[in-house]
């Protein structure tokens, strides 16, 4: 269940503070770089300020408190230290209010980055990679990271300054004080580098756990019907159990060393305190040095190692969100697996922003030529594959399941590309139009319809977001699904729910009819589109399947053979070949694969009928 989750975890392996890849993450706060340039400055201000205000006090112990001194220059004094206040004040709420901006509008613009990347990946990527996955990128990731560029880089910024303005007024004022300050920095430094390696293998594995607890808790929110059907809630209960104590025990571990970090600091500070009173406390009593200079040398030495200590933590969370900023860059740099060519780009656009304009009306002819394909080197699915479809013909393909069925399909409407062998659409290779083309020109019906929230009428108008309500009542009632939504609660503007709950199979497969038919598209595809509802369902959509599919090449993958009997061509695919052909009344003269395939299918369908009948007779 977690396979593809861990496979994508295994390519974070970083030991230390990545520098490429933080440049990598700023290019992407692009949008944000004029207000993070801002930020900076006005950190650099307030970092200014606060090592001023120590100086300040210095000034009027050593000459207010004990001198004699004018009214005028007090007075002065008072002023600047007011307006040194009220500037900083200010300075603040901009830090402040900038931070903020900068930390939405990171997420905004890298979410919205994301979501269009995720628009144009290909089936492939979809097919390894877990949902959970991708929503903790999209999600937690990206909040993260976001909360980093815009708080943690202004405390970052704020000490940094802070510490650079008390380390050069330290140096002026006295410099072998100042070596009394600075003495335990390069120790400061080396349990830094040493902490970070150790913080970011922890909160790694802390990332690694969550993703893997992301997904087992989408699958079991998305599957608890057959959760419950199958009667393995503790089974559930007790996996879920099993990987939140992993991450549990991994986030102690990742506790204790910042826990371990944290009181060296502390420890350190103390020490320089220590030993600056003692020195300065000696100097002042000696007359060599003043007192109000040695009580501006105690606020520096706490006012250094303040911002140090939270450097130390902010490189504990750079560590965890450097996890976070790798996962985002793997989900960014992951590339379709088909592509469109940059000539192709240039006339006809790209899926996200499309030259419709250019856009040739598709006449719908058809041609495999000797297509081959698999998913997996050394396992062929389709070996040597044949097809030519005249426009407006209907192929229907049967088979067993693995066959290569849907394989021909997805192929055909370009979710994958064939190994060798070329796809001719219209006399012209597939690569040769874009992606956008071909899908502007394709109704795709699957197994199991997939409705999104909202109403009848959004769903519908999915397939063609500038249909009129005319339109879409008149889509609905060539499917026959009209009847049904008019006796809804609220008719068209009824709620349809999560992924369509609130309706049935069939009404929903109906409303994935119409909304795949609105858009009048050349070339339509049913994925064992009946094989999921219920007899009377059957009726009304294959009765929908013969209006719609008029005039429109169509592929028909069938699972119940009654629907297509009237199909122009009948492929019967196994193991990736094509081993009988022909129409309904051509392969059943053969007495072949199909001919007891369809036999059987026709014995049960009449046994089931019969005993329908007699239940009702004895009820």
């Amino acid at each position: 269940m977690m396979s593809a989750s861990s496979f994508q975890e295994k390519e974070f392996n970083t030991k230390s503070f990545d520098g490429n890849l933080w440049k990598r993450i700023y290019n992407l706060a692009q949008p944000e770089h004029k207000d993070l340039k801002m930020l900076l400055l006005v950190n650099l201000a307030v970092g200014i300020m606060d090592a001023l205000f120590p100086y300040l006090e210095k000034i009027g112990l050593d000459y207010f408190a004990v001198a004699e001194y004018r009214q005028n220059e007090l007075t002065a004094y008072i002023l600047v230290c007011a307006a040194g206040i009220a500037m900083t004040a200010f300075m603040v709420y901009q830090v402040f209010r900038l931070a903020g901006k900068v930390e939405m509008g990171f997420s905004f613009d890298v979410r919205e980055k994301a979501f269009a990347h995720l628009q144009i990946l290909s089936f492939s990527y979809y097919d390894t990679t877990p949902i959970g996955w991708l929503m903790a990128r999209v999600t937690s990731d990206i909040a993260r990271v976001a909360e980093i560029f815009g708080w943690s880089l202004m405390d970052f910024a704020y000490g940094f300054f802070n510490m650079l303005a008390v380390t050069i007024i330290m140096l002026i004022v006295n410099w072998k004080l100042a070596m009394l300050v600075l003495v335990f920095t390069p120790l400061l430094a080396f349990l830094c580098v040493f902490f970070q390696t150790k913080m970011l293998h922890n909160y790694r594995d802390v990332r690694r756990i969550n993703s893997r607890i992301t997904s087992s808790f989408n699958e079991c929110i998305s599957g608890a019907k057959t959760t419950k059907t199958l009667g393995i809630e503790e089974h559930n209960f007790h996996d879920f159990r099993d990987e939140t104590r992993e991450i549990r025990h991994a986030s102690i571990r990742a506790a204790v060393l910042s826990s371990v970090f944290m009181p060296l600091i502390l420890l350190i500070g103390a020490l320089t305190s220590a030993l600056l009173l003692n020195y300065g406390g000696r100097n002042v009593l000696s007359g060599i040095l003043k007192f109000g200079t040695l009580m501006m040398f105690t606020q520096y030495a706490i006012q250094f190692y303040e911002p140090l200590k939270a450097i130390a933590g902010l490189i504990a969370e750079m560590q965890m969100a450097q996890a976070n900023a790798e996962r985002i860059l793997s989900l960014l740099d992951a590339q379709p697996t088909v592509t469109d060519t940059p000539e192709v780009i240039e006339k006809y656009g790209t899926e996200i922003d499309p030259k419709i304009e250019n856009y040739e009306e598709m006449i719908g002819n058809i041609i495999f030529d000797h297509v081959r394909f698999h998913y997996i080197e050394g396992e062929p699915v389709l070996k040597d594959f044949n097809l030519s479809v005249q426009q407006g013909q209907t192929i229907a393909l049967v088979g067993e399941t693995g066959s290569g069925k849907s394989t021909i399909v997805n192929l055909l409407c370009r979710f994958y590309e064939p190994v060798s062998g070329e796809i001719r659409i219209d006399g012209h290779r597939s690569q040769d139009r874009s992606i956008g083309w071909l899908h502007s020109n394709l109704g795709y019906v699957m197994q199991s319809p997939h409705l999104f929230s909202g109403t009848v009428k959004d769903n519908v108008r999915y397939g063609r977001l500038d249909a009129t309500d005319e339109e879409i009542v008149e889509a609905c009632k060539l499917v026959n699904a009209h009847s049904f939504i008019t006796k809804l609660e609220k008719g068209y503007d009824s709620e349809v729910g999560e992924g369509g709950g609130l309706l049935s199979t069939g009404q929903k497969q109906l409303i994935s009819f119409a909304r795949a038919i609105i858009a009048d598209p050349r070339l339509f595809v049913l994925d064992e589109a009946t094989s999921s509802i219920d007899t009377e369902s059957e009726k009304l959509i294959q009765d929908a399947i013969q209006k719609v599919l008029k005039g429109r090449t169509s592929f028909i993958i069938a699972h119940r053979l009654s629907t297509i009997v009237n199909s122009d061509l009948i492929l019967v695919v196994r193991h990736g070949e094509v081993i009988e052909q022909g129409t309904h009344r051509e392969l059943m003269k053969q007495h072949g694969y199909y001919y007891r395939l369809y036999t059987n299918q026709f014995i049960r369908q009449r046994q089931d009928e019969v005993m329908n009948q007699s239940a009702l007779e004895n009820a």
